[in-house]
């Protein structure tokens, strides 16, 4: 083969590199490159060069090696060399896709039919969105599908509002709904449907499940809220047909999205606490569907049905029907119709009521005249005795505090001990080099404390013994005579006893005399004085 000739690229032609050229390009012949020849047409841009890519001038067997590629002499016209194009990695790819359709397209309005609707276990709904021949995969997530007001059936056209996006997962696109409205009938007509004949279906209207009202309700629990209409014209009716009935109000969200929780809540705690009231009222005045549409909550008609007292509904109007009113077990047309429903039986035996409240009165009376009497009739010596008795047991129980006051302070003492114990070991498990200066000082002062104590304590007892000792000499006898009185006392007689006419009356030998009467004229009488004694004969009385 001659020189000038083309010959295919070889292993040595690849390993000689550009800088030992052949003799064929010493010489200015056409060169044939591993990818480009003079007479081939370029590659295309979006395809990276690769050892592949021109397998034929690969001999058998041979084994490219990765180096420079012999370059054209400066008159051939070969292209110039292109830049490494740029590689995408499939997640990468479908990432960057998706962000370009989020940030292009915002929020949705999209319309067409529900195709393939299916309910996952985790609360998300997956459905397709079809419009003739186009199809969109539609995903509402379970936050948003738990406020969907109706239940998205196969065939049902509706208007769906959402962002797309595209799922990286099956390289799919797809909308992310946050609202699904029902077209043509009304999203609340079609869900207040749909839950009626679901919970019809269930028994929940069943008749026979539903209680009688108790006639005569002692408490009434009113679940509504406090700032209406309503619960005024509930306590005026009351008051005008039976003012003893309670009520207990459980202030609640009648009107918006926390209304069927609110409400549900009321119930739950009235059933906790069943002796707080023998009824449940649930009163809401008028409004629109939308408004009522929280008493259309399937939670809270399941709440309703549970409920082990009976249930009153009054909500709305006496044209407004709601889910509630066909679960609970009555239901009045108007929160003052439900009021006077419930005081229908009392208010039929008022008259007899007014009556035993005559008997019962003339009774009280009758009784209260009794008491009076026999209070009167008690005798002093009674009260005297059920006073004592009284006291006897305030003593009593004064005792009993003293016991347990004495045994809360031994309790609290041992307490403290105990504590007194632990700190003390605590203590001894620590340097005591830092507080004994302090110690020091501080014995040193309560030495003084205690040796200025000492006298001065001895000196208060001497003083409150001295104020003592002159009380007790003022109150003496003995102190009273030495102010010039005297105690006289019978000695015996030395007269005639028998002229007297009085010895029976006479005090005996020895006794004290305080009256003229206890003598006689011609008796005896010591007298005692503040200093010695004498004895005297009486020789004359003058009583007084």
């Amino acid at each position: 083969m001659p020189e000038n000739d083309a010959s295919p690229v070889t292993l040595a032609s690849l390993r000689r590199g550009p800088g030992k050229r052949s003799r064929a390009d010493r010489t200015g012949a056409p060169q044939l490159g591993l990818f480009l020849s003079e007479t081939a047409p370029a590659p295309e841009p979006a395809k990276p060069p690769s050892l592949v890519a021109a397998p034929h001038l690969l001999p058998a067997g041979a084994i490219p090696q990765p180096g420079p590629v012999p370059s054209a002499p400066p008159a051939a016209s070969a292209p110039v060399a292109r830049s490494q194009p740029e590689i995408w990695r499939v997640r990468d790819l479908l990432s960057d896709l998706r962000g370009r359709v989020e940030d292009a397209h915002g929020a949705l309005w999209i319309e067409g039919e529900i195709s393939n609707c299916r309910p996952a276990a985790s609360g998300h709904l997956y459905l397709t969105l079809r419009d003739g021949d186009a199809q969109l995969p539609v995903v509402l997530f379970r936050r948003q599908a738990q406020l969907l007001r109706f239940r998205p059936a196969a065939g049902m056209a509706v208007l769906v509002r959402g962002r797309l996006s595209v799922y990286e997962g099956r390289g799919e696109l797809q909308l992310i709904a946050e609202t699904l409205e029902p077209r043509g009938a009304g999203a609340l007509l079609l869900a207040f449907e749909q839950l009626k004949g679901r919970l019809a279906a269930e028994g929940l209207f069943d008749p026979a499940r539903k209680r009688p009202l108790p006639p005569f309700p002692r408490c009434l629990g009113l679940v509504t809220s406090t700032s209406g209409a309503v619960l005024h014209d509930i306590i005026t009716v009351i008051r005008r047909r039976h003012a003893r009935l309670n009520l207990l109000v459980f202030p609640a969200l009648m009107q918006g999205a926390g209304s069927p929780a609110s409400v549900a809540a009321g119930i739950r705690w009235f059933n906790r606490n069943p002796g707080k009231a023998d009824l449940i009222v649930l009163a809401r005045g008028g409004g629109s569907p939308e408004d009522l549409a929280g008493f259309n909550d399937e939670t809270l008609a399941r709440v309703l049905a549970s409920s082990k007292i009976p249930i009153v509904s009054a909500i709305g109007h006496e044209t407004d029907f709601t889910i509630a009113d066909f679960v609970a077990d009555l239901r009045a047309p108007t929160p003052s119709a439900a009021a006077e429903i419930i005081t229908a039986a009392q208010h039929r035996i008022e008259e007899r009521l007014d009556d035993l409240d005559r008997t019962l009165r003339r009774a009280v009376r009758y009784r209260l005249l009794e008491a009076r009497q026999r209070f009167a009739r008690t005798s002093a010596d009674h009260v005297l005795r059920r006073v004592q008795a009284t006291l006897d047991r305030r003593q009593q129980r004064l005792d009993d505090l003293d016991r347990r006051l004495t045994r809360a302070i031994e309790r609290l003492a041992v307490g403290r001990a105990r504590r007194l114990d632990q700190l003390s070991a605590r203590l001894a498990r620590q340097s005591p080099a830092l507080r004994l200066a302090a110690d020091h000082a501080r014995l040193a002062r309560l030495e003084q404390r205690l040796s200025h104590a000492g006298p001065q304590l001895a000196r208060l007892r001497s003083e409150h013994l001295a104020r003592l000792s002159a009380r007790l000499h003022a109150l003496s006898p003995v102190a009273v005579l030495a102010r010039g009185y005297a105690l006289v006392y019978n000695v015996g007689e030395t007269g005639n006893v028998g002229e007297t006419g009085n010895v029976g009356e006479t005090g005996e030998p020895g006794a004290l005399i305080s009256s003229s009467t206890e003598t006689a004229p011609g008796r005896r009488i010591h007298a005692r004085l503040a200093s010695g004694s004498l004895v005297a004969e009486v020789t004359e009385i003058n009583p007084e």
